[in-house]
């Protein structure tokens, strides 16, 4: 109900004081589990992302919001379990198979489930490689998934500032969902994990027109080596499209 609320009461502001723009709302489902999966390019996508949906979108967020002290940490709590996120621990291992099973009875319970794939916000604006979670739910959740493109949430809010540029009008563009019912039953196949996740991260990239960079952004961001990934390539393994053939051009 809170949700509802907080959407009622932020949502005419936003679009009042921001202006953002949507665009492919048809392509996410009415009713039923599915995911959204978007590119990360500000703090502002956690608002612009679900703003022009009809449905509720439960987003799997990072611990820090819902750990903080003082008034400041208790505002933060309030305000980003009111809106459905769900605190998740970033560090690997075993957190992040509670944060999988996690997403899966979000979708167990017919809900829109909202993940960034790349794990982290954008270091410089560009598309990084996904991360094999989202494949995993797709595969076990047996749902499909909408590709997501924030467009100019960047430049609207670069790392580090608070304020954002008002001449920038923060968009988001939703593409037709992607079925990869052909693959449930290997989940556990690595290769296949990567293959779904790059299907995503391509559709993505073809949405948000973003430079790919083969390699983690967490990596990017603490300066470690590019190892085997490149910049100004494409997903590493072919994607395919729903029918299983390569997507056009």
């Amino acid at each position: 109900m809170f949700y509802w609320v907080v959407k009622a009461i932020l949502g005419p502001f936003l679009r009042i004081v921001f202006r953002p723009w949507a665009d492919g709302i048809d392509n996410v489902p009415r009713e039923g589990p599915a995911i959204i999966a978007s590119n990360h390019l500000s703090f502002s996508d956690h608002f612009f992302a679900p703003l022009p949906l009809p449905r509720k979108v439960v987003f799997l967020a990072k611990s820090e919001y819902f750990t903080g002290h003082g008034l400041k940490g208790l505002v933060s709590r309030a305000f980003f379990s009111g809106v459905g996120q769900i605190p998740v621990d970033r560090s690997g291992g075993a957190a992040s198979e509670r944060a999988l099973r996690t997403g899966l009875r979000v979708l167990a319970s017919g809900e829109l489930l909202g993940i960034y794939p790349e794990g982290t916000r954008t270091p410089d604006g560009r598309l990084y490689r996904g991360k094999t979670g989202v494949a995993r739910l797709a595969l076990e959740g047996r749902a499909p998934v909408v590709p997501c493109a924030m467009i100019g949430g960047f430049e609207f809010q670069p790392p580090g500032k608070i304020r954002p540029r008002l001449r920038i009008r923060p968009g988001v563009r939703f593409g037709k969902p992607l079925d990869f019912s052909r693959y449930y039953g290997m989940e556990q196949d690595h290769v296949v994990l990567r293959a779904v996740t790059d299907e995503v991260m391509y559709a993505i990239m073809k949405l948000s027109g973003q430079e790919y960079v083969d390699q983690y952004a967490q990596r990017s961001k603490y300066g470690m080596p590019l190892g085997l990934g490149r910049a100004g390539s494409e997903p590493a393994v072919p994607p395919q499209s729903s029918t299983g053939r390569p997507p056009d051009a």
